[in-house]
């Protein structure tokens, strides 16, 4: 059993096909022991650490940071016995089945490389002579290009001439056509850096075998465009669009064109609400929790979601699939784009256990380390766009989803209250949904009973339990 192990890069869920090496957390030559954290990849969901399958020694890194790689594909080799001496080198046997094979009658006939009955070569099982015409995988846009099969008498060591000839000038090696003109020769991860960085590659000259255009090449070329003086070029960065970002647009513009979203708005005092959030955080019990008004927005949803079953459900073309579960999606805004992870079963937390997990999903959240398990099956959203300053919104459904609440921000404002205008503690309410499932009168009915818990949440809590 061979001792060095490759490891690939794993099936990450939710159907991922490719990762992005954000950083390598080993070196080669590092011991590293099971289950080490060994690499950052960054998928669709999120940025997540990779451990190590197998203790030993890094052999090998195959890709660098920021390359993206495909599920499957080998990221590192591991020496999984480091103590067992040199590592073995490869055997003569394997060394025989690629040498050329030797001209007739230097070899004894029936060994391999020896001439066989019928006049042909002996050789090793798979490794044989193809008289066939072998054809290369073709390129895109090109045909496919005919290699055609030498016999392994054809090339057999010559006899020594008496007179060395001269050496032939190196052949050129023509670039496949691709509509039209001459198609650069670069690997797929230096094709997508040039495109990630606006670079077009038949600008280029190679400096890699062949001519083939190298990694090196690319960010020269950046860095001689960075440094040329243009008009508009120097005032312009290019963001790539990949990961969460990628998935994030790719969701929105689906969930746009499929579900017929409306939006209501609601305008309501948060007075008692602000009040009860003051008395919660002088609880000795609650003086080490973060409760924000965010808390008794997501339990007045998760109240109204049980008033309103139908709210919480998924079209499925035959059928509506309600669900009496709530996932509840809290939007986060990181570093790397919008995710929006789920507090799973929400609706049958209390209080305390719902403003726990929600702070910690929202510091798992900024420091990139969300699981896509904590991305997949949310049922209903919040987005919290108050805490940019903002009013309200009209918020695009998540995929799967049938409503999405767009909380805005807390202000003191002019209010008529008990027949009076008071300065009071207002905000609005934002709730888009999917007009196949809610109609008008249940989207007002949910809006109506989360707006009546924030007016008074008290009360209304005694009322509703």
């Amino acid at each position: 059993m061979s001792r060095i192990n490759e490891f690939k890069l794993p099936d990450l869920g939710e159907g991922l096909t490719e990762g992005e090496i954000l950083k390598w957390l080993v070196a080669v030559g590092d011991d590293i022991e099971l289950n080490q954290p060994i690499v950052e990849v960054e998928t669709a969901k999120a940025a997540v650490e990779i451990p190590a399958k197998w203790a030993g020694r890094v052999v090998e890194i195959h890709h660098p940071e920021g390359a993206t790689v495909e599920v499957g594909t080998p990221i590192i080799a591991i020496d999984t016995d480091p103590g067992g001496g040199d590592l073995p080198t490869p055997s003569a046997a394997s060394l025989a089945a690629v040498e050329v094979a030797p001209a007739e009658g230097a070899v004894e006939p029936g060994l391999i490389g020896g001439p066989a009955p019928g006049g042909r070569t002996a050789v090793l099982v798979g490794y044989g002579p193809k008289a066939s015409t072998a054809k290369r995988r073709p390129r895109k846009g090109g045909e496919p290009a005919e290699v055609a099969a030498v016999p392994a008498q054809a090339v057999s060591a010559p006899a020594a001439p008496a007179v060395a000839p001269a050496p032939a000038a190196p052949a050129s090696v023509a670039p496949v056509e691709r509509n039209g003109r001459a198609a650069p020769l670069a690997k797929p991860p230096v094709r997508k850096l040039a495109k990630d960085l606006g670079i077009d590659l038949s600008t280029l000259v190679g400096s890699g075998p062949l001519g083939s255009i190298t990694r090196s090449d690319v960010l020269g070329a950046q860095d001689r465009g960075a440094a040329e003086p243009a008009v508009a070029a120097d005032r312009e960065r290019r963001v790539p669009v990949k990961g969460v970002r990628k998935l994030t647009a790719e969701n929105m513009v689906s969930s746009a064109f499929t579900a017929p979203h409306v939006t209501m708005f609601l305008t309501v005092d948060m007075t008692r609400s602000m009040e009860a959030i003051e008395r919660l955080r002088a609880l000795p019990d609650w003086r080490d929790v973060r409760v924000s008004p965010l808390l008794l927005v997501a339990k007045a949803v998760l109240l109204a979601v049980k008033r309103h079953p139908m709210v919480n459900s998924t079209w499925a073309g035959e059928e509506i699939i309600v669900k009496d579960y709530v996932n509840l999606g809290i939007a986060a805004a990181t570093e790397r784009g919008l995710i929006v992870p789920n507090i799973k079963d929400a609706g049958r937390l209390s209080l305390r256990e719902l403003a726990d997990a929600m702070t910690a999903l929202v510091q798992t959240a900024k420091s990139g380390k969300t699981p896509p398990s904590d991305m997949s099956g949310g049922t209903l959203t919040i987005t919290n766009v108050g805490v940019f300053g903002v009013d309200t919104g009209t918020p695009i459904l998540p995929p799967g989803e049938s409503a999405i609440l767009a909380f805005g921000a807390v202000r003191e404002m002019p209010w008529v209250h008990e027949g009076q205008i008071q300065i009071r503690q207002v905000t609005q309410l934002g709730m888009s949904f999917d007009h196949r499932i809610i109609d008008g009168e249940l989207g007002s009915a949910f809006l109506r009973d989360v707006g009546a818990f924030l007016t008074d949440p008290e009360a209304t809590l005694l009322a509703w339990t």
